[in-house]
């Protein structure tokens, strides 16, 4: 990954209704949610919602397939684990039990 893609990444993650739904997203893995139970979920009109979920999708951290009438979202799990790689890459200088604690907290998430 590189920094430009990185900062679309958590530029789209800094605001707050998109933040909500990366996380409701990620709740729902791996079935994912159509968009209009997300926007009825988050409580945002849908027009806007559709316009959060495309600036979401161009950071890489969500994808959508077509079921029928409805747009499927979903978290997209290896944009995640990318920009999350990129932002520790070089943790703690190479000095792996300084990383311990983050990896472990990490861990029962996943």
């Amino acid at each position: 990954m590189e920094n430009d893609s990185a900062i679309v990444a958590l530029g789209a993650l800094a605001q707050a209704t998109r933040l909500d739904v990366f996380r409701l997203l990620v709740r729902h893995e791996p079935a994912g949610m159509a968009a209009g139970e997300i926007a009825r979920q988050l409580d945002v009109p849908q027009n806007t919602m559709s316009a959060h979920l495309g600036i979401l999708a161009r950071a890489g951290l969500v994808r959508s397939e077509r079921h029928s009438r409805s747009i499927i979202y979903r978290a997209d799990l290896d944009g995640l684990r990318t920009l999350m790689l990129f932002l520790v890459k070089d943790c703690c200088a190479g000095n792996a039990e300084l990383c311990a604690p983050l990896i472990a907290e990490l861990a029962p998430c996943c």
